[in-house]
């Protein structure tokens, strides 16, 4: 089957008729869960040195730096706005496929919307299109991010393409020169993970997509078989591939019921770790002085993501089982302030660190944990968690993401300015002017 026309073709004809509630509520959801995400990183250091070099190059200010003053041309505030959205470590998470689902999709979506103005339905609408274009595409490649490829750059270029596509009303024909062009700017190593390019790689992905489709537009063509072609997409960077999870009930099912959302700040494989240290440390009432040793058991996929034994700054400590322990057994919680560089070289954290060993199970479901601890008395306690706080099959709820928007957006505003945004999204689709959204972020009073 012609994948890349078919999916186009979806893309293009797809009905707002069409779109289950259910589906449109988690699309507000996750834009909710991803602006906090951008609000709150968007004064990191990372976000500060791609400014200071992006800036002198950018073209006349369009666009805004989410949470920020500043305004870039369109392609570069896609860049910086999917840069900032991922360099906490917080953001949503594909369960299938572990793309980033949204970094990708709504920085090029919501910065497009304030150069071409499309209604909160509309850019409801290109957002879930785009996250769909991306995850089954993942779906399609099952050994695509094992190999070494990030997954959420990789397709996410893909959805960015979808959602600007869509935005810009292009036919089935453009739309595939939009998803070939996408094709043949897809990149993204895991080998970066842990440094600054591991969130420019989103950024890249969200510029590359919505370029794609500003081509597409004006007629630059590309292979309309892109994704399947025998030197495509999914058998060049793929290996064994899948190819009819891309057009398999389409329009049937929907991706972002796959979506969930991260209570803790880091690599998503080590939220039930912590989830199991910190459910010890309050049943129990243990005391981290007390702890003699703690033996984490995780999937071998996991501790190869996530298995820094000593991380030395708060990028590397996202990855590190033994740093997640050790900040969830002694302070008592895993937030934005427990994976800083301040922390990760705390001299009582790095002791602690040497407390914690990793063993891996592959008998383990790559985002399940058993966590055993001894005590410094003999007692022991253990406990399994195959699902953690935030897991589809824990979710998180509407009034929890709200709530960590809030957290999030605290650095840059009142907590009445961040509910009034928050408001904005719940109900998104009556909005006539979706820009409305990011400029909101930069009007608001700061607080710091």
């Amino acid at each position: 089957m012609d994948e890349t026309k078919t999916l186009a073709r979806f893309i293009a004809q797809s009905r707002w008729s069409d779109v289950p509630d259910t589906t449109r509520h988690e699309a507000k959801r996750a834009i909710l869960n991803w602006l906090g995400c951008a609000i709150g990183g968007c004064r990191d250091d990372t976000v500060e040195r791609a400014l200071r070099a992006i800036t002198p190059f950018s073209g006349p200010p369009g666009a805004s730096v989410i949470g920020r003053a500043e305004k870039l041309d369109t392609l570069n505030a896609a860049l910086i706005n999917g840069l900032s959205s991922n360099i906490l470590d917080f953001d949503d998470t594909h369960m299938k496929t572990v793309i980033h689902p949204s970094v990708p999709v709504a920085a090029a979506a919501l910065a497009f919307a304030e150069h071409h103005p499309v209604t909160g339905a509309e850019l409801l609408h290109a957002f879930i299109l785009g996250v769909e274009t991306e995850c089954r595409i993942g779906n399609a490649m099952p050994h695509h991010y094992a190999a070494g490829w990030h997954i959420t750059a990789t397709c996410g270029v893909f959805g960015a393409a979808a959602a600007a596509g869509r935005m810009l009303g292009l036919d089935a024909q453009r739309m595939t020169w939009a998803l070939g062009v996408a094709a043949t700017q897809a990149a993204g190593l895991t080998a970066t993970m842990g440094s600054m390019s591991k969130s420019y790689n989103m950024g890249h992905a969200a510029k590359s997509g919505l370029l794609a489709a500003l081509l597409a537009e004006r007629g630059f063509t590309s292979s309309d078989r892109a994704l399947e072609a025998p030197r495509g997409f999914l058998r060049v960077l793929g290996g064994e591939v899948k190819t009819s999870e891309i057009s398999g009930r389409l329009g049937e099912t929907w991706e972002l019921s796959w979506n969930a959302y991260k209570p803790f700040p880091c690599g998503i494989v080590l939220h039930a770790a912590i989830d199991g240290c910190l459910q010890l440390r309050q049943t129990h009432a243990l005391s981290a002085q007390d702890v003699k040793r703690v033996e984490v058991r995780l999937n071998p996929l996991a501790l190869e993501l996530a298995g820094k034994p000593a991380p030395a700054a708060g990028l590397e400590g996202k990855l590190s089982a033994r740093h997640a322990v050790a900040v969830a057994l002694l302070h008592g919680k895993a937030g934005v302030d427990e994976f800083t560089d301040a922390c990760v070289n705390d001299a009582r954290v790095t002791a602690f660190r040497e407390k914690v060993a990793t063993t891996p199970d592959s008998a383990l479901d790559k985002a399940a944990a058993i966590v055993r601890i001894e005590m410094q008395d003999g007692s022991r306690y253990t406990r399994e968690v195959p699902h953690a706080i935030g897991s589809l099959e824990k979710p998180m709820t509407d009034s929890d993401i709200e709530q960590k928007f809030i957290d999030l957006a605290a650095g840059s505003m009142t907590q009445s300015a961040a509910r009034a945004i928050a408001d904005q999204i719940w109900s998104l689709e009556n909005l006539n002017d979706s820009a409305e959204l990011p400029r909101a972020t930069a009007r608001v009073p700061e607080t710091h």
